[in-house]
């Protein structure tokens, strides 16, 4: 995968510090030949011109959402930290929503928002290998300060995580029972890869709801799976259960809560990416060489977007109301 035209021009000296020019915004890369993946040899140059290549569907799911990175300095094998405060000498033209910690009274966290392709280049230049976006947008599902938007989820996200030796085409069959429900309700969902172990269900609502409905409604399909599916399904969060069962995690339907963005890298021994695939896809997966099926890197996931388009556009714009369960 080579750098995109927008870079090209200022590779001659790949390791030197590089000024580049996107959008009219002006922003220096560095160490663009370090190795960020040290199985794979893939560099941190490589990370940039991936989050360059994908922007166009990428931009859209991170739009004016409060962000935490999960930054690599040293690559995926050495130390990371979470960052959720924007870092102080980001560019005057990075864009940021300060949102009232849950933590402590009276403090504000900074958060970057990733609303353009400069954005999106400067921090993949900071090693932010992972991004993480809250489930609701700074101006709400129909608009509004960020105090009050910050608690109107866009969506309801169910995270499914295998314990071993349960695995991707586990998290397959749990998709395929968990869509089943939705359809009951008249609720459209979508999935995509984790980029890990795992998968995630995406279930549209782009009207007002609050955590307060999304967070049980959540809980209540992950208790009725495990009802149906014991064997299989796990909605409580005690590790010890976990052994051969795909836990249904409900609880990132909370206000602090992130989850990994669609088309975000991830910090793997290779450069997997949390892949929007089709419900086609993942019944497919649920054979035995399902891990194989469900696992994309940078360069697959290009390609797929070239001859799919994006597969989780409708999340951004489809609105639905969740029904009265219990």
């Amino acid at each position: 995968m080579g750098f995109s035209p927008a870079i090209m021009p200022s590779m001659a000296s790949p390791s030197a510090n590089v000024e580049v020019e996107l959008e009219g915004r002006r922003l220096k890369l560095s160490n663009l030949d370090k190795v960020l993946y040290p199985e794979s040899g893939f560099t941190k140059g490589q990370v940039i011109d991936y989050y360059v290549r994908v922007s166009s569907a990428l931009l859209p799911h991170l739009n004016r959402r409060p962000l935490t990175l999960k930054r690599y300095p040293n690559g995926v094998d050495a130390g990371f930290f979470y960052e959720k405060q924007c870092p102080s000498h980001r560019p005057d033209w990075v864009r940021t929503v300060s949102i009232p910690s849950e933590r402590t009274t009276g403090k504000e966290v900074n958060y970057c928002t990733a609303d353009d392709l400069p954005t999106l280049a400067w921090l993949a230049n900071l090693a932010a290998i992972e991004l993480h976006p809250l489930l609701a947008r700074a101006d709400g599902a129909t608009g509004g300060s960020s105090r009050d938007a910050v608690n109107q989820p866009t969506t309801v996200a169910f995270d499914l995580d295998p314990g071993p030796p349960a695995d991707v085409a586990t998290c397959a069959q749990v998709a395929c029972w968990l869509r089943e429900v939705l359809d009951e309700l008249g609720l459209a969902a979508f999935p995509k890869t984790s980029g890990s172990k795992g998968l995630q269900v995406y279930v549209p609502l782009n009207t007002p709801h609050a955590y307060d409905d999304t967070k049980p409604f959540a809980h209540a399909i992950a208790r009725l799976l495990e009802k149906h599916h014991p064997d299989h399904a796990l909605e409580k969060m005690d590790k010890s259960l976990r052994r051969g069962k795909v836990l249904i995690d409900w609880s990132q339907n909370h206000i602090t809560k992130t989850t990994i963005c669609a088309y975000s890298l991830r910090a793997r021994p290779a450069p997997t990416v949390s892949t929007p695939i089709s419900w086609e896809e993942v019944e497919r997966g649920r054979e035995a060489d399902g891990a194989q099926r469900l696992h994309f890197e940078a360069n697959e996931v290009l390609e797929r977007l070239d001859r799919s388009g994006d597969l989780f556009a409708p999340v951004l714009d489809l609105e639905q109301r969740l029904p009265r369960i219990g």
